[in-house]
């Protein structure tokens, strides 16, 4: 049996007018591309943030590419990182050349296992990746002690955790850099997009030249100067954000409080309403963590994950699984050579994650229907 017409929706953006006149008055102007929208985003997420600087770019995984780059991680480099993510995290990793190390997660979070990095050091080993997973932050001050202990970088896979904190620490704050998303089912929405952040003057120049070509004029200096010759001093990629992109942004952080505060109310919702249900558990939150509440994950026991996803889907319910363990996947396996059982408590979280209907205007109505849904399945 196919799946029913989609009862509960599994995400639905809140963009509406506000971000259609923004729209609108870059169309009023002559640069589409990256100019002054930009700018203006780039000013109000570091602030947001509190860090230095700010770059919009294509994607968070032209933001992680980047700052590989720009911290010259490269070809014979080892990056320790985790395999419970999405394969952004490491396909960064080989697009710089480098490899990526995979160390186990914690079992209560699903983060990557702070106390597991040093085992992993090598005389190769030039970075470490985090991942805030589901939008709670990993040990970072954890992780920076370690990174400083051995002289190694630290790359912050922020993408699910815009609005996390971690005993009053934000992204970008003890990282050398923090990347974020802004696809289209994240906190912060564009469609597409994404930014890094820096706290480091020299490293933010050798972002600026590398999201742009390695060029040391834009398409809006030209606007504002009239043409200057410009000069390519290093080997760049296309990853600027432009002001189309910006502009859908900006009316977003401006309401980022109240949409987490919704995010908060339902996770919370959910938690009450999920007590009880036989081989449903739910992943720990530590103290002294604001969660950023980008997924609502469940973990299923018993192995019957994928019974329980075919059941909601019958029942009109959508879900996604974030995520399966990538070194799994055939190209992981293929390149890097993993076998299965190498990461156990991975393996186990991405056999039994499952992540429900969630975000900021959804009905308390329709948690109810997925939670009926879940002990039904469950009886």
């Amino acid at each position: 049996m196919s799946a029913q017409a989609q009862a509960v929706a599994f995400f639905m953006h809140d963009l509406g007018q506000v971000e259609i006149d923004a729209i609108a008055k870059v169309f009023a102007g002559p640069i589409l591309t990256t100019g002054s929208t930009v700018g203006e985003f780039e000013k109000q997420f570091s602030k947001l943030l509190n860090c230095k600087y700010t770059l919009g770019v294509t994607s968070c995984t032209g933001a992680l590419h980047m700052s590989l780059l720009a911290l010259g991680v490269g070809p014979g480099d080892e990056v320790i990182t985790t395999p419970m993510t999405f394969i952004a995290s490491s396909t960064a990793i080989l697009e710089a050349g480098a490899t990526p190390v995979f160390i186990d997660v914690e079992a209560e979070t699903g983060n990557l296992d702070a106390t597991k990095i040093e085992a992993a050091i090598t005389a190769k080993t030039k970075a470490i990746l985090p991942v805030h997973l589901y939008g709670q932050m990993c040990d970072m001050s954890a992780i920076r002690k370690t990174a400083d202990k051995h002289g190694l970088f630290v790359i912050e896979d922020a993408a699910h955790c815009v609005e996390g904190e971690r005993d009053g620490i934000k992204p970008g704050q003890l990282g050398d850099t923090a990347c974020f998303s802004f696809y289209a089912t994240k906190n912060l929405t564009c469609g597409e997009g994404g930014a890094v952040v820096t706290n480091n003057d020299e490293l933010y120049q050798k972002l600026l030249l590398l999201r742009t070509h390695g060029m040391t004029k834009t398409a809006a200096d030209r606007s504002v100067e009239g043409y200057k010759h410009w000069d390519m001093k290093v080997l760049g990629w296309k990853y600027n954000m432009d002001n189309i992109q910006a502009a859908i942004l900006l009316p977003q952080i401006e309401r980022l409080s109240a949409t987490w505060d919704k995010r908060e109310k339902l996770a919370q919702y959910y938690e009450s309403r999920l007590q009880g249900i036989k081989g449903v558990v739910r992943p720990s939150n530590h103290t002294g963590v604001k969660h950023a509440w980008h997924l609502y994950p469940i973990w299923i026991e018993g192995g019957k994950r994928d019974h329980f996803i075919e059941q909601l889907q019958r029942r009109g319910i959508g879900v996604m699984v974030n995520y399966r363990a990538i070194h799994l996947l055939t190209y992981f396996k293929e390149t890097l050579g993993v076998e299965a059982g190498a990461y156990p408590v991975a393996e186990k979280i991405g056999d039994a994650t499952i992540s429900l209907p969630f975000y900021p205007g959804m009905p308390f109505s329709d948690a109810d229907l997925v939670v009926a849904a879940l002990r039904e399945i469950a009886a």
